[in-house]
């Protein structure tokens, strides 16, 4: 019977009520030891008539990778071989079923999702997690992953969280804080666990418990047998405790009264929570002990005992009975584990209870570590990775090993999504060595945590400084760190930052095969391009973009690629290296790449009018981002949704995302902060509110990344020059964009210089000639915002020289492109001349994709092409039942009835 816990069943029954019904939901259940998480727990597996996967945290487990998700999954993982193939692996290698290529973790949590889904859709599934907070990392990234991804299959998640020093976070779920008791439950529990107290013994631990209802029982019962023995002066109380310390002392007051042996028992099975009862007792041979030795604990019932199990009445007992141990016994009972276990199963295991035994460096348990990293990296386990690397580090007597194994804890704890502590690591390994490779590396880490820590900027300064320990000694290792030293310089628009690097890449000493020459050389011409010269760079960053297309699979150098494409004005060639290593990173579970790579993406077809696919694009990159914690990352995603808002016509969306990470990207990201006042910009500019339009475009075209791929705001800056009637400005830039047009040699850059000269001319009839040659290399190009862009100014230019016929013809062919592009606000414009030739307000139809959110978009393409719910899912990190959701919600949307009427409508 749970007292007082009425608000929290209603809780725990919405859940459950919900995921029959087909809606997933997970909830958190917080609060101290022995407020009643577990109590809740177990009500909801005991009121559901749905299938119950159970879990726990295990603190002694805490560093063995995948170990609680092993043991949720252990019954069902003959279904394994059902999942797609990548997820297979993936979890096969995490429980060391296979050998093969290290574990991805991101892929193990897809599986997971799968799983847990193939699971539900045989019959409504309940999963608990109890002491959540003890899971190894990677068991609750895993169950976390999955957790955020249910949505529309009959799947309940409640996880049970002690707060505890180092919080056990779980963003995205909700969350349910559990109080104490209120104090009439609490005296009805009182009563009836501990009847007969004195009022003031009663009304004592009323108030020191604060309605705890383990309080409420421990302290009671001991008041009780106190107070039966006469032990009821004031004199022998304590004073005010936390109530979680007061319980623990309740519990070792107990241990203490318990026989040698028997207490001995409790420190060995606290020492290892996970170990079966076989191995505690071979364990406790080595102190002469038996299993007789329990009986006293079971009959106090801190204990119990099953076939092949032990298992403490509650966390806090297995807390008391370790605490309370002296250092040597403590000692004692890890070198008899170690001892004891012997099988190559236990190998992690027996290395962890060395470590424990061990208080000076040791290289042989140093290397038993060691080896325990290498397995936790094969399955994937980044915190066991970095815990293992760590505490090896520490053990190691020669100074060198020591410094490498810290370098690699560190690493593991980067990938691992620790910053702080991988910057702590990576400090600590480079203050211990004098080796420059180890200390570039370190100092490599540091600079990554920089990036989403600080900034770009302070990123680059510390890959700069990375890079000159080994241009000389390891070339190949400074190519890949100042690659991130001038991106990063590049998104910071900082030159003082950008020189160092390309001179660290000019004196490299590459073979003269190397595949590694074309990015550096591409890399070499942004100092030229950057600072306006782009007669010095076009054809290496051209070459760059070649090689990465057929060059090695290599995510930084297509990243490259992607920046030499928008800076060229080749979005195509942006779209399709981006495309590529998109689908290599989803498949191969390279998660923390996806939104890298899905921002170029949707900028190239955020800049080539394809305004709703660059909105799809963001949000499924924000949506991975927020999860990894990429905040800068997302910020720069979200300056794109400013520019496609406002051209859809949501100008309150884009001027409230605009205020929010405007004045973070001015600082932080100026060559996206100057995207944002573009953004704004267009849509000024669209609602003929000129002048505004004007003072953010000279922001942008004066600014540090004005030379960027921001040079293509320079023909939206001639028009809102010259419309609002200061011509004196107009061309203030256009030298330069001319330059740019000319020597990158692309259809669009030459059609939008044309345009500039059209609109430069527009009193005389050269004008026409200047419009007819955009014209011209728009067909070339084929993109059809800016073809639209340009027949919208046309046509107003022929209108006012009454040429009514040929303006009517431009006018119709733009505003049907903007239409087709979902460009509200120029569309709006178009229609407006149209009306002021006389001609009927018309309304062409939507895109229908404009109706379904960004992932029924997804959804809904990918299964025109023939994909399967099972492929969409796999590939999206969904459900199978959530993709069938999305199609079920989308189909009456586009108006057809059935998967196969998709493929009809040329999505």
């Amino acid at each position: 019977m749970l007292l007082g816990r009425a608000s929290e069943r209603t809780a725990i029954d919405g859940l459950l009520a919900d995921a029959v019904a087909g809606t997933s939901r997970s909830l958190v259940l917080r609060g101290e030891a022995g407020i009643g998480k577990s109590a809740l727990v177990d009500y909801a597996a005991a009121t559901t008539g749905m299938r119950v996967v159970r879990g726990v945290g295990v603190e002694s487990e805490a560093e063995l990778p995948f170990g609680a998700l092993h043991l949720l999954l252990y019954p069902y993982l003959d279904r394994v071989g059902g999942l797609p193939a990548p997820q297979a692996e993936a979890l096969r290698a995490a429980f060391g079923q296979i050998e093969g290529p290290e574990a991805n973790r991101f892929l193990v949590g897809a599986a997971t999702l799968t799983l847990l889904a193939e699971l539900a859709a045989e019959t409504p599934t309940l999963v608990l997690i109890d002491d959540a907070q003890w899971l190894d990392r990677s068991s609750s990234d895993a169950l976390l992953f999955a957790a955020r991804r249910f949505h529309a299959d009959p799947i309940a998640v409640l996880f049970a969280v002690r707060e505890t020093a180092l919080p056990f976070a779980t963003p995205g779920l909700d969350t349910l804080r559990l109080g104490g008791l209120p104090r009439a439950a609490a005296a009805e529990l009182l009563d009836a666990r501990a009847p007969g107290l004195t009022v003031p013994g009663r009304e004592r631990v009323l108030s020191e418990s604060a309605g705890n209802p383990l309080a409420l029982i421990e302290l009671g019962t001991s008041r009780r047998a106190a107070e039966r023995a006469g032990h009821t002066d004031p004199g022998h109380e304590v004073g005010p405790l936390p109530v979680a310390r007061r319980v623990q002392d309740s519990f070792r007051a107990q241990i203490a009264e318990l026989p040698t042996g028997t207490s001995t028992l409790l420190l060995l099975a606290a020492a290892d929570t996970g170990a079966g009862i076989e191995t505690i007792l071979r364990a406790a041979a080595a102190f002469g002990l038996t299993a007789a030795d329990l009986e006293p604990a079971e009959h106090a019932d801190l204990v119990s005992m099953s076939t092949d199990r032990l298992t403490f009445r509650h966390p806090l007992i297995r807390a008391a009975a370790y605490q309370q141990a002296a250092h040597h016994q403590r000692i004692a009972v890890h070198q008899a584990f170690a001892q004891a276990l012997t099988s190559p199963e236990d190998a992690d295991r027996r290395a962890w209870h060395l470590a424990a035994a061990t208080a000076d460096p040791d290289e042989q348990v140093a290397a038993e570590l060691e080896d325990a990293a290498r397995r936790a990296q094969h399955r994937g386990g980044a915190m066991a990775v970095s815990a293992a690397y760590d505490r090896a580090g520490r053990l190691s007597v020669d100074p060198a090993q020591r410094a490498r194994r810290l370098l690699l804890a560190a690493r593991a704890a980067y990938d691992a999504g620790r910053p702080d502590r991988a910057t702590r690591l990576a400090t600590e390994a480079a203050a211990r060595t004098d080796d420059n490779g180890i200390i570039a590396d370190a100092t490599h880490i540091r600079a990554q945590v920089e990036y989403e820590r600080t900034s770009p900027a302070a990123d680059a300064t510390l890959a700069l400084a990375a890079a000159e320990l080994v241009v000389d000694c390891d070339p190949e290792r400074a190519v890949f760190i100042l690659t991130e030293a001038v991106c990063c310089a590049r998104d910071a628009a900082r030159p003082d930052l950008l020189a160092p690097g390309v001179r660290q890449f000019e004196s490299l000493r590459l073979p003269q095969d190397s595949p590694l020459r074309p990015h550096v050389a591409g890399q070499i011409a942004w100092a030229d391009f950057l600072a306006g010269r782009p007669e010095a760079a076009v054809a290496a960053m051209a070459a760059q973009i070649r090689a990465a297309r057929i060059g090695p699979a290599d995510y930084l150098h297509e990243v490259v690629a992607a920046f030499n494409g928008v800076m060229l004005a080749d979005d195509a060639a942006t779209a399709a290296v981006m495309a590529t290593a998109v689908d290599r990173a989803r498949a191969t579970g390279a998660v923390a790449w996806i939104p890298y790579t899905l921002e170029f993406v949707a900028l190239a077809q955020l800049l080539s009018g394809k305004f709703l696919a660059a909105e799809t694009s963001v949000a499924e990159a924000v949506s991975l981002g927020l999860e990894l914690g990429m905040d800068t990352e997302v910020a720069v995603l979200r300056a794109i949704t400013v520019w496609s808002a406002a051209v859809t016509g949501d100008e309150r969306r884009s001027r409230a995302l605009a205020a929010e990470i405007g004045p973070f990207l001015s600082e932080r990201h100026p060559t996206h902060g100057a995207l944002v006042s573009w953004g704004l910009a267009v849509g000024e500019l669209a609602a003929g509110r000129f002048q505004t339009a004007l003072d953010l475009l000279d922001e942008v075209c004066t600014g540090p990344a004005a030379h960027d791929f921001l040079i293509r705001a320079v023909p939206d800056h001639v028009e809102a020059a010259l419309r609002g009637q200061r011509p004196e400005r107009a061309g203030a830039h256009l030298a330069a964009f001319e330059n740019w047009a000319h020597h990158v040699r692309n259809p669009l850059a030459t059609a939008l210089a044309q345009r500039c000269r059209a609109l430069l001319a527009a009193a005389d009839d050269a004008a026409e000639e200047h419009y007819a040659a955009a014209l011209r290399h728009h067909d070339k190009h084929g993109g059809a915002y800016d073809q639209a862009r340009t027949q919208l100014l046309f046509g107003e230019w022929l209108r006012r020289r009454r040429r009514r016929a040929e303006a009517r013809t431009q006018l119709v062919s733009a505003a049907a492109a903007f239409d087709r592009t979902g460009a509200r606000v120029w569309a709006d414009r178009a229609r407006i001349e149209l009306a002021a030739l006389g001609e009927p307000q018309t309304t062409q139809p939507s895109d229908p994709l404009k109706l379904l959110t960004p992932q029924e978009i997804q959804v809904v393409r990918l299964a025109a092409t023939g994909h399967s719910n099972k492929e969409i899912g796999a590939r999206l990190f969904l459900s199978p039942r959530t993709v069938g959701h999305h199609l079920y919600k989308a189909y009456p949307k586009l108006g057809v009835t059935r998967r196969a009427e998709l493929a009809q409508l040329g999505l």
